[in-house]
């Protein structure tokens, strides 16, 4: 199998090898993250059971305080 060297952020390299387990290589985490692939309908009813209202609420909030400083 051929090797190529990429370049990461410090940040990136402490994420892969935060997921990076027992004899799993760095290629094995990335290629789980193809393997997992979504669509947009694995997240079909997600906020099913959020505090809607709640939100609304604050998003009501932040856009009136936007347009105050705005004005």
């Amino acid at each position: 199998m051929a090797s190529i060297n990429v370049s990461l952020k410090r940040e990136a390299y402490a994420f892969l090898r935060s997921l990076k387990s027992g004899n799993k290589s760095f290629s094995d985490v990335i290629l789980d993250f193809k393997e997992r692939r979504r669509s947009v309908l694995d997240f079909f009813g997600i906020l099913k059971n959020a505090e809607l209202n709640e939100k609304e609420a604050v998003m009501r909030d932040f856009r009136a305080s936007v347009n105050k400083r705005l004005q």
